[in-house]
């Protein structure tokens, strides 16, 4: 499903390019990369306890797919920075590390460009989008507007150009239109973070019924454990007289519970962890003992080749 969407460009001098100037490529974006965005935004903004969207500045990588002049933006990851002199520094080292344990996971995807929220491009964006150039010559940039009143898509997205402004070259934002790609998947996650969202609604997904189920069977079962030790604390004050067929049934329910601090649960804690790193031992070394068939394979491919036409030479001399 693709729908195709087309934002009026933002007004900002000194950041966007004269109008008129096209985009040079076609973007593809999945639902989940908004999802992502929006969600580090809010845990960002709740975390520092922010009560504006002004004072709160996220930053991530986009990775996707590029054949040509069509970019398809699939995932993203957050992106770790420093504020120094009032400026916003990338930490690259953070960068390399995220990419090379997402390139584990999602090898066939490459890092496309980052984005970032707000209302419109400033150019603090323009110094963020220039350090991106030392991962990507032609990054592109989303920006999420994540308190926008409009029924439109608060979604943005830019690619960069270099014009000449009062005789110097100077980076400039040039606003591209992009299509809404999703596949099953994401369509069905989508339908339910929209489900789980309406609280009220009675067509709950089957999953945020089984949460709400568990949350009640918890509470629950905290209110009894804590009218037990209620009781228990009253009758050792002498405020309640003893009943031993309660107490009994209470010592039986202590008795139920796992020790921690047992050596038994440490062993077998140990003997787990140990099975699951063996476990990712041999999926590392499966990995490799592919690749050195696969390089084994080639070699041996190419010697034949090489044999077949010494051989073939060899005949004619």
């Amino acid at each position: 499903m693709a729908t195709k969407m087309e934002v009026d460009a933002p007004v900002t001098s000194g950041v966007m390019a004269a109008a008129g100037t096209s985009g040079s490529v076609t973007v593809l974006l999945h639902p989940l990369v908004i999802m992502n965005v929006s969600e580090h935004w809010t845990r960002v903004r709740a975390q520092e306890g922010k009560p504006t969207q002004d004072d709160v500045s996220v930053l991530g990588a986009l990775i996707g797919q590029q054949k040509g002049r069509k970019i398809e933006v699939m995932n993203s990851f957050e992106l770790v920075f420093d504020t120094i002199d009032g400026n916003i520094v990338v930490n690259m080292d953070y960068y390399q590390t995220k990419e090379g344990q997402f390139k584990q996971v999602f090898s066939e995807m490459d890092f496309l460009g980052w984005y970032t929220t707000g209302e419109s491009p400033t150019p603090a964006d323009i110094k963020v989008h220039k350090q991106i150039f030392q991962i990507n010559e032609s990054p592109i940039f989303l920006m999420l507007n994540p308190v926008a009143r409009n029924t439109d898509l608060p979604v943005s997205i830019f690619e960069s150009v270099v014009d000449l402004v009062n005789g110097e070259a100077t980076v400039l934002f040039v606003q591209l239109e992009y299509t809404l790609a999703t596949e099953e998947a994401e369509r069905i996650g989508v339908d339910h973070v929209a489900r789980v969202s309406a609280g009220d609604a009675s067509d709950s997904s089957t999953v945020a019924d089984h949460l709400q189920a568990q949350h009640s069977a918890i509470k629950m079962l905290h209110s009894r454990i804590k009218l037990i030790l209620e009781y228990i604390a009253a009758v050792e004050k002498g405020e309640v007289e003893k009943n031993h067929d309660v107490l009994r049934e209470a010592y039986s329910l202590c008795y139920r519970l796992p020790v921690l601090s047992t050596l038994r649960f440490k062993e077998d804690y140990y003997n787990q962890c140990s099975d699951v790193c063996l476990m990712a031992y041999l999926g590392s070394m499966t990995r490799g003992c592919n690749t050195m068939n696969q390089f084994v394979n080639k070699f041996n491919l190419m010697y034949d080749r090489q044999s077949v036409g010494r051989r073939a030479r060899g005949l004619f001399f």
